[in-house]
């Protein structure tokens, strides 16, 4: 029995239906054009969410989550099929900020951190539930199919080296020389 990648999207996501992945997606998409607000989260919320999501997937030669949306795809997931990750994010920003207070006294935000520090801040946290939904979530907006709008310029796809073929090759074999005789 094989397993397909849409299967294994809604099992990492429990009981999210393929509708509700896929308007996640999109929602990613369109905030991205520019043509969606935020649904859940602040506008601050947001920054200091993206601030870590560019930690997981980080820029450097390569787009990471940051360029791909996925601050977008996690608000839609908040704002629809994930609303029971509200309380760990909420639960989870706060601990972090305490955190983040503790540990750099004069910094004013996740977003102003050194990327440094804002690493060891995620180390501090690895264990938590708020870290293992940011990191679900951030996979999934990174990587989900581009035609449901998270991925955006398939920047995930290049990243991992899937090739975007979307038309059918037959497998050529032995019957192909029959037609040649």
């Amino acid at each position: 029995m094989s397993i397909s990648r849409r299967d294994l999207a809604l099992g990492l996501m429990g009981l999210a239906s393929a509708e509700e992945l896929a308007a996640a997606w999109q929602h990613a998409h369109d905030a991205a054009a520019g043509g969606t607000k935020l649904e859940y989260l602040s506008a601050a919320d947001a920054s200091e969410i993206e601030a870590l999501v560019s930690q997981i997937i980080p820029s450097d030669d390569t787009p990471g989550a940051k360029e791909a949306g996925a601050v977008y795809f996690i608000d839609r997931a908040l704002a629809s099929w994930d609303r029971g990750q509200r309380e760990v994010y909420r639960a989870g920003l706060a601990d972090l900020q305490q955190r983040r207070r503790a540990a750099f006294p004069l910094s004013a935000s996740i977003a102003g951190l050194a990327s440094e520090q804002a690493v060891a801040l995620l180390q501090g946290i690895e264990t938590t539930p708020f870290f293992e939904a940011l990191r679900t979530h951030t996979i999934l907006g990174f990587s989900g199919p581009p035609s449901y709008g998270g991925n955006r310029g398939k920047v995930g796809w290049t990243h991992i080296g899937v090739e975007d073929k979307m038309i059918f090759e037959p497998p050529f074999g032995y019957y192909d020389a029959e037609g040649t005789r």
